[in-house]
């Protein structure tokens, strides 16, 4: 059955094409599975709670008539606006508009989170741009740049709140602007499309703008929210959606609420977070947390932006996933919040997903794959910008920027095919990495430390149940066929630390040779070689805690990028000067760069997943979630390889000189 939805209908129908519902969310209390539900442009102002799920064969469709001309948001417009002093203007809200949910009173806090506790979820919006909140009415007045921002011309527009007595009186600072005149809003509910209940699975939203949230602060042990998301069911699909200006995330394929889990250790501190982190895992087997129950997701086409901790996040929820095709960009540049959940996509236990053809840039950091890593793959992707401009400062409590990150995790994850070109390529605190085929600008960073240990969980191989816990032991890595470029200083980064006081130096020397402490394969088996029945313990025990082989081989160097000491027949180019930058062409991201002049006829083997082998500890091949075995015998673009392979991303240079999103 197909039922109508129009903003602009004249009055309340029944849902008919003839007297269509006003609201988005009456069709979502009345469809069953099967149904489609058509809603026409408009803006709808309202929070969408999907009632009943559909089936896996019989799917409930939300779909925008017009492809982004149905907007649902968070957002109310405010035309009340009174001149207070200077640039700021005033205006006084009802705290019965908010409900139960008071943005302006509910703080952006929780497990993770190292920014204090001074930023509100709510927030006010001018022309679509979210201002930024000032600490007190006297900063609002001033409009100072914000330093750290990665725009600092829009930071001066400022706002601030207050209480008084049952109303929120909302401070702006419009920079000279009438807000009475302009389009001006400001947060007021906390999502926008979300079952409040878990298991209302199998639904389809497409073509919608979905944008101006309230939303929480998501770290991985607690509740999770986003504008838009599945709340721990299985089979969505969210498709060719606008998603943009949430204050916290933009699509949460994240975790259920746990009373007795839920940023416990911010509150009660006596067990410390990643002990949480294990308990969240292990609590999850008696909440659904099954391959037949949830995740299973599909994110594609969508343009997500402008969201101030991440445009997608999740744990746990998003297994079985695959997010491909999306543009994720300009996220968390205010740099308001700060905390170890912020990224473009940001996944704990991310296991079977495949992140392909997704265009990122622009964001504090691309991909963040932390915890229980496995199976999940990251391939032909396009990555730059993911740095902090040099003009801008750190924030304190910070992360550091980069393309990827993988951290504690055992493996297998696979990088194929991807483009890396932010001054750090890849941060990677964890094990059982093979990196494929890919262009690499940026360094290697965190390679064997920034773990503590922390025993962190794997799981029988494309499944959710966990086979054992252990902790991060680094190597069982894998380099095959990629090109390293040293396009950015190699001069090491200073940052401060993440959580306490000081600073921390990290890599910015481009190549492989930051494993040339890790053992080949055959030098670390030597170390179990005991011709005995009763092995000596005293000689196994450190061989059990000793750092994993490494496999590297078929890979370029230019402008000083490094090779591992004992990488065999590398090329390693001296002579030349390359270049490799992003131009545009028609608006779309071309690659310039005179690499290919010098890689002559250097040619590599063909690999596959016997060549890669298992991952040490969950002893599962680098395959695909079906099982099946990968060849790598396609290129970023999907091309064929041919007989004579390349290392790095094309199967020519020729590909090389294509438009690459």
């Amino acid at each position: 059955m197909q039922i109508y939805v129009d903003a602009n209908a004249g009055r309340d129908g029944n849902g008919s094409k003839e007297m269509p519902f006003k609201h988005i969310n009456d069709a979502a209390q009345a469809a069953q599975p099967g149904d489609e539900v058509l809603v026409a442009p408009g803006v709808y102002r309202e929070y969408v709670n999907p009632k009943n799920a559909g089936t896996e064969d019989a799917r409930i469709v939300y779909r925008s008539t017009e492809p982004l001309g149905a907007v649902i948001t968070g957002a109310e417009e405010v035309k009340s606006w009174k001149p207070y002093q200077g640039n700021v203007w005033v205006c006084r809200i009802d705290n019965s508009v908010f409900g139960s949910y008071n943005p302006y009173t509910t703080y952006v806090y929780g497990d993770w989170y190292f920014a204090g506790r001074s930023k509100h979820t709510g927030a006010v919006y001018l022309n679509d741009k979210m201002m930024y909140e000032a600490e007190s009415l006297d900063a609002c007045i001033k409009g100072e740049v914000y330093e750290c921002s990665w725009e600092p011309e829009a930071s001066v527009y400022k706002w601030f709140a207050e209480q008084d007595g049952s109303e929120t009186v909302i401070y702006a600072n419009f920079q000279g602007k009438n807000p009475n005149c302009e389009k001006v809003e400001i947060n007021v509910r906390r999502e926008c499309f979300m079952p409040s209940e878990t298991g209302v699975g199998y639904i389809t939203v497409s073509g919608f703008q979905i944008c101006k949230a309230a939303t929480t602060w998501a770290p991985p042990a607690a509740y999770q929210d986003g504008m838009i998301g599945p709340h721990w069911s299985k089979g969505w699909i969210i498709e060719d959606c606008e998603i943009s200006n949430s204050k916290c995330a933009g699509i949460s394929l994240g975790k259920y609420l746990d009373p007795d889990n839920d940023h416990y250790f911010t509150y009660k501190h006596v067990k410390s977070p990643t002990q949480m982190e294990r308990d969240a895992v292990c609590r999850g087997q008696y909440h659904g947390w099954l391959k037949e129950k949830v995740g299973s997701h599909i994110i594609r086409r969508c343009n997500i932006h402008n969201c101030e901790q991440g445009g997608i996040i999740g744990r746990m929820g998003g297994v079985f996933s695959i997010i491909e095709d999306n543009h994720i960009h300009h996220i968390n540049n205010m740099m308001e919040l700060g905390g170890a959940e912020i990224a473009g996509i940001k996944m704990h236990a991310a296991i079977d997903v495949t992140y392909r053809r997704n265009y990122i840039h622009h964001c504090t950091m691309g991909i963040w794959c932390d915890w229980e890593a496995q199976g999940t793959r990251i391939t032909q992707n396009l990555f730059h910008d993911n740095q902090k401009p040099a003009f801008a400062k750190q924030l304190k409590g910070g992360i550091m920027s980069q393309d990827i990150f993988v951290e504690v995790g055992h493996g297998p994850t696979l990088i194929d095919n991807n483009i890396l070109l932010s001054d750090a390529s890849l941060r990677m605190a964890t094990e059982g990495v093979a990196m494929v085929h890919n262009l690499i600008c940026g360094a290697l960073t965190c390679v064997g430390d920034g773990t503590s240990p922390r025993y962190t969980p794997y799981h029988i191989p494309h499944r959710t149940e966990v086979m054992g816990f252990m902790t991060i032991l680094h190597g069982d890595d894998r380099f095959y066929n990629n090109i390293f470029v040293q396009k950015w200083p190699a001069n090491p980064f200073v940052t401060l630390q993440d959580s306490s006081e000081g600073t921390d130096e990290e890599n910015r020397e481009v190549g492989t040779h930051v494993l040339d402490d890790y053992p080949t394969y055959e030098e670390w088996i030597q170390m179990f070689d005991m011709d005995t029945d009763t092995p000596d313990m005293s000689k196994l025990d450190p061989a059990h805690n000793h750092k994993l082989p490494v496999w590297v081989k078929g890979n370029a160097y230019f402008n000083g990028a490094k090779a591992w000491k004992k990488e065999s027949g590398p090329l390693v180019d001296t002579e030349h000067e390359v270049t490799v930058n992003i131009t545009f062409r028609d608006g779309k991201p071309v690659l310039s760069t005179n690499l290919y002049e010098f890689l002559g006829d250097f040619s590599v083997g063909m690999v596959n997943s016997d060549i890669l082998g298992c991952a040490f500890e969950p002893e599962e091949r680098f395959e695909n979630p079906d099982g099946t075995e990968i060849v790598f015998d396609r290129d970023y673009f999907g091309g064929h390889r041919g007989i004579q392979v390349i290392p790095g991303p094309f199967a020519s240079a020729e590909d090389a000189e294509k438009a690459l999103w």
